[in-house]
């Protein structure tokens, strides 16, 4: 009975925010949509059916699903060779529903089995890597619809071997009308951002195209034929393809494909809008929402899709707070399918493939690339052939490859790490922190003012979530201290969570103190200037006596100028207090 309340729950923050996400979703189904050979139609198809019943049935409260890129590079893969399987694409039809539809049922599956959780082992240099590649990927694939033209077949390869036709293909017609648009969405919000850049950028050069220029001196959606209207029909064709055993073995590994990838990137998203509003989302739950969206999508012929992070940030931030907004987001794309499909097919691919060039530019995980001097050799290696097999080989294997590269990597450090220490304990459970016999009876007498955290042993991609999920549930403390007596090695997934971590606490007004960290964990955090922007040096101690002593005089001396919870008032503050950094 409690899920009926929240849903309904803050109906004008969840209005508008489900609003303010579909208009930003409209643009973006289309083009991904466009590109496919399912037409702009499948992206908003997807996009209405996602929106509505992953928010329904999922397990992240604000999160906004539809058509998302790396969804939309795999699945025109599927499209693409289940056309050459079949011989049109009318024939292809069936069986691309089907993979579409079992991928539904393959996240549903892995919700069901409690698989959700275990995504979180993902290590960030494969993420990264892949997301950078999809990036990559967009932006090679729309190279052609920017020039004027269809994009050749065979994705980011077939592209790069039609290069040399660019001289014959350019139309400057649509060069223009694709740099207007992308000029629209870098420079409107540096305006305003009342309203989505890239729905501004679709609408005005849309509108500009149609009339300054002829119909036949640039391609349009309606070029491949009119845009449906209407509710869109049932596909129903799949079940002569799921009840033959030689289609099946055909389909089994795209669909598996897509409900990993789909389940990665949601997940992936609701951990972003987790940490925005301090939430927590149910992994499992999310993943059964993913699948019926994905099922319920295929079934009207759209495209699958996963947790989208741009539309699910945009209705946080304009108010979303319950499933509710999701359900009008997706509303509002149905009322724009019923009443504007004719204009819709007006829109020239050029602005589509604008739009599509930015998100590509966009995806490209920065952060990542501009820390590969910094970070572990290990983690920059993975990152880049993850990368580049994303991109030039196949999405599956690049993931495939860049998971074992990862262990085996690891691995190799921790070994090479145990070879120069002689003793080397196990990572401990969390949820119990026992005090190390050198803290005494500190904890016993200040535990209402700070948490010693101990971390014992290294700090590793499967370290990451968990260490994160740790710090997110802190109660009111003044101090933290990290101790690092025992962390031999610190990866870029354990960097980045620390440094997450750390950001966290002291946005809240707790102090974080780093006690014994040295060597290669000390040297990483100071290659991206965790220390000392984020923990200054003299927050940093030698050893945890040096902080114990600090400790002592510094919560004295807080509550020698402020009254205690019980009103009285402790004496013993000498002054201002340095600290004995490293």
């Amino acid at each position: 009975m409690a899920r009926p309340v929240a849903f309904f729950d803050n109906i004008r923050g969840n209005v508008f925010g489900g609003l303010t996400a579909g208009v930003v979703a409209l643009p973006l189904a289309l083009a991904f949509g466009e590109q496919t050979e399912m037409g702009a139609i499948a992206g908003l198809y997807g996009a209405i059916a996602l929106a509505i019943f992953a928010s329904i049935f999922g397990g992240t409260k604000t999160q906004i699903s539809g058509p998302t890129a790396p969804m939309t590079v795999v699945s025109a893969v599927v499209i693409t060779d289940a056309i050459a399987y079949m011989g049109s694409f009318e024939q292809a039809i069936p069986l691309i529903i089907a993979t579409f539809l079992l991928a539904g049922a393959i996240q549903i599956g892995m919700g069901v089995l409690g698989i959700g959780k275990y995504v979180r082992y993902m290590p960030y240099p494969v993420v990264s890597g892949f997301m950078s590649g999809i990036g990559v990927i967009i932006v090679i694939t729309q190279l052609f619809p920017f020039l004027g033209v269809a994009a050749p077949a065979g994705g980011p390869m077939g592209t790069i071997r039609s290069l040399d036709t660019i001289p014959d293909v350019i139309n400057i017609a649509s060069i223009s009308v694709a740099l207007i648009t992308i000029a629209i969405i870098y420079g409107l919000p540096r305006i305003t951002k009342a309203v989505p850049s890239s729905l501004v950028a679709l609408i005005v050069v849309s509108v500009g195209a149609f009339v300054l220029l002829d119909a036949d001196s640039i391609l349009r959606i309606s070029s491949r034929g009119p845009i449906p209207t209407g509710l869109p029909q049932l596909q129903l064709g799949f079940v002569a393809i799921l009840s033959d055993v030689s289609h099946l073995a055909v389909i089994i590994e795209y669909a598996i494909t897509l409900a990993a990838l789909g389940a990665i990137d949601s997940l992936l998203t609701s951990l972003v809008a987790d940490n925005m509003t301090k939430t927590r989302h149910d992994s499992n739950r999310e993943l059964v929402g993913q699948g019926i969206g994905n099922m319920s999508a295929a079934l009207i012929g759209g495209l699958p899709g996963a947790g989208a992070t741009m539309r699910t940030v945009i209705n946080i931030k304009s108010g979303g707070t319950s499933p509710l907004s999701g359900v009008v987001a997706g509303g509002f794309l149905l009322a724009v399918l019923l009443g504007l499909g004719s204009l819709v097919g007006q829109i020239p691919n050029a602005v589509l493939a604008g739009i599509l060039i930015t998100v590509g530019i966009g995806i490209v995980d920065y952060k990542g690339l501009r820390h590969l001097q910094e970070v572990p050799r290990a983690d920059a290696t993975v990152m880049i052939i993850v990368l580049m097999l994303t991109v030039f080989v196949d999405l599956l294997v690049a993931v495939g490859a860049g998971m074992v590269l990862a262990a085996l990597l690891f691995m190799k450090n921790i070994s090479d790490v145990i070879e120069h220490r002689t003793v080397t304990a196990p990572l401990r459970e969390f949820s119990r922190e026992i005090p190390w016999a050198d803290e005494g009876d500190l904890v016993a007498r200040r535990g209402d003012k700070i948490f010693i955290k101990h971390l014992d042993g290294p700090l590793f991609f499967g370290f990451a979530n968990r260490f994160q999920e740790l710090m997110s549930r802190f109660p009111d403390l003044e101090v933290v201290v990290l101790r690092f007596d025992k962390v031999p090695y610190m990866d870029q997934s354990g960097l980045y969570a620390l440094e997450d971590a750390v950001m966290y606490l002291t946005e809240n007004g707790i102090r974080v103190v780093f006690t014994d960290i040295h060597g290669q964990p000390r040297d990483l955090a100071e290659r991206i200037r965790l220390i000392p922007d984020l923990v200054p040096q003299e927050s940093c101690f030698a050893t945890f006596a040096d902080a114990a002593s600090w400790l002592e005089k510094y919560l004295s001396d807080e509550v020698t100028t402020s009254s205690g919870r019980d009103g009285a008032t402790v004496d013993g503050a000498d002054g201002p207090l340095e600290p004995a950094g490293l």
